[in-house]
This record gives structure tokens, sequence and C-alpha cells, in this order.
């Protein structure tokens, strides 16, 4: 099935396979990149028949990379990124163009982080003549996308402070962030308004996915395993819909509880919030007594980048440093952040 003479691939390959792994069909892919679905599924079977392996699985719910298909989608999005970069450096040096700053935002992040620092970050290099090329993609503990140079700079969470940061990222805290936690409206931390760590690992506690915020998510991890060693989140089955979470939760056999990722201001108001009734049993927002678990928003950058594209950066870092205001009231993201 995959005999046939080895031929180069092309950067239209790689960029149908980003197109189909971001859209999640054939049919949303070729309408983002404004091909036929005939012709995205034969190129995309002449890519598989170039590498000599499947790429996809194909499956009645929807479609699958398989492991050499995930492989050759990270590697394609750095290629595609590194030659997106380098021509617009070529612009420039043609000058032809304005410096580009690109910039990750995670999705999930809390409004009351996300807006303040799209806001900032677009009028400090509106200031300096830079354009912004937003990223939308999740960032790991290391900001990989971020050392390997596939984008210059990121909003994120550090799990230690910003001099634990590796060569040549550099970065500053713009504040810290604590989760939301909701429990059943009959348990007693609601009639206290806080529950307490060892109380919250006794339950089946639904946070995540983990691929959302992996540094957060291990770090919160190992601060529930102080209070309970056999503890683990689990994964809820509804992506990052809260709501839908919050009735999961509330109709489970076993006590359950659940954890957003970072989304409050620490020192922000944390009123008791009632979530929609579930079979007669709602969920109830409380606080997390002595705050142990929190995480720190931060805007990293390649060190090696441009002095002008770095003091952008300080800049808006600076201006966003201190007080956040408090998340809006409403349901937010699972992950949030």
């Amino acid at each position: 099935m995959w005999a046939g003479a080895p031929q180069g691939i092309e950067l239209r390959h790689l960029r149908y396979l980003v197109a189909l792994a971001d859209a999640g069909s054939f049919t949303h892919a070729a309408e983002r990149i404004f091909i036929t679905q005939p012709t995205l599924s034969q190129q995309i079977r002449r890519l598989e028949q170039i590498v000599g392996a499947p790429l996809l699985q194909r499956r009645r719910e929807g479609l699958r990379l398989t492991a050499a298909g995930s492989v050759l989608l990270d590697a394609s999005r750095t290629v595609l990124s590194l030659v997106d970069h380098e021509v617009s450096r070529t612009r420039q040096a043609a000058g032809l163009g304005r410096p580009q700053l690109r910039v990750v935002m995670p999705p999930g992040l809390p409004e009351s982080l996300a807006v303040p620092a799209a806001a900032g970050l677009r009028a400090a290099a509106a200031a300096a003549g830079v354009d912004v090329v937003w990223v939308e993609a999740a960032l790991d503990a290391e900001f990989s996308l971020i050392a390997t140079c596939q984008a210059d700079a990121g909003l994120g969470w550090l799990t230690a402070g910003p001099e634990t940061l590796p060569d040549p990222l550099d970065g500053m805290v713009l504040g810290e962030f604590e989760p939301e936690v909701w429990v059943l409206a009959g348990h007693a931390a609601t009639r206290r308004g806080a529950i307490s760590l060892a109380e919250l690992a006794g339950l089946e506690v639904l946070h995540g996915p983990r691929r959302a915020q992996p540094g957060t998510y291990d770090a919160w991890t190992q601060v529930m395993r102080q209070a309970d060693p056999r503890f683990g989140f689990t994964d809820p089955p509804f992506g990052r819909s809260l709501a839908m979470t919050l009735a999961f939760a509330a109709g489970g056999d076993r006590p359950a509880a659940v954890l957003t990722g970072p989304a409050t201001p620490v020192g922000g108001a944390r009123p008791l919030r009632r979530a929609g009734s579930v079979g007669g049993c709602g969920m109830v927002r409380v606080g997390l007594a002595q705050r142990p678990l929190t995480a720190a928003a931060a805007l990293v950058w390649n060190g090696d980048l441009p002095r002008p594209l770095q003091q952008v950066l300080f800049d808006a870092a600076d201006a966003l440093a201190g007080p956040l205001p408090a998340e809006p009231v409403g349901l937010v993201s699972l992950t949030s952040a």
C-alpha cells in the first residue's frame, strides 16, 4: 500500500497536515485553506505515501493522528514557523516590512489576564512600529515553542521563579493566580466558605486535561499528594466546558469536586457561586483554605531577540505587573489558563 518511489515533501503538504490536525475534519480543513475536500484527501494520502506510513486513523468519531502523524505534525509546525519567520526577516532586510513579534496566547487564559495582556502588548508594539502575530497554542512548562524559536514570546504559567528559566529565556511575572474550587452543595465546606487541602484530596477531583497546562497540573498534583500520597486528578470527559463538567461531577457515584486551572488573581474576592442544579443537586464554589495551589502568570521571551523587540516585551510586562482585576462573574473554562 505504501510502495512507491520516494519524493520530496513540499511545504504545502506540511500546511495541509497542520490544517487538518487543527480543524479535526477534512471538510473543515479544506474550507480553512481554500481547497476542495477531495484535493485535500488526495494530498494527505500522497504525504502518507512519501513518508511510508499511515499518519491518520479515520474513525467514526473523527480523525486521530497515529504516532508517526504526531511526530510529523510537531515537525511541520516547527518547519513552517521557521520558514515564515525567516521570510519575514528577509522582507525586513529588503525594506519591505515592519519587524514582527510572534506571541503565544494559550487557549483558556482567564480574561482578567488575557485581555489586559493582549491590549498592553498591542499598544507597546504599535508605539515601537512592530507588528504582533498572535499564536494560539498550549505552552509546556519549559516554554519549548519559545526556546526553539517557533515563537518569540508567550504568556504562560511558571511553577518556579523566573530566575529558573533556562537560557536563552527571560521573563517577568505579571501576577499570582489560584484555581476555582467547586464542591457539592451538601458538603460541609459550603457552610464555611472554604475547603482544606486534606478534605479536597479525599474527593474525586476533576481537573485538566494535563496537556493544557502540564507544568501547573504536575506541580499541583505533588501538592495534593502531600495530603494523600495516593491522590490523582480525574480528567473531565467534556473538554473545556466547565458547565458540563460541573454537571458530570454532581451526578457521579462518589463525592466529587471540580478544580479549574489558574483562574482568579490571588487576593481577590471569592464569593460563593452556585451552579445550575442537576438532578436536584448543584455545585457551589468555595475557597481553598490557606491558598496552597497557586501559579505565577509570566510573560516569557527569547533572550536572543533583537533588543528593540525585547524592549517592547519588557515595556508591556512592566505596565502589566501588579494587581490584576478580578475575574468577571460567570462560568469560566475548566482549564482556565
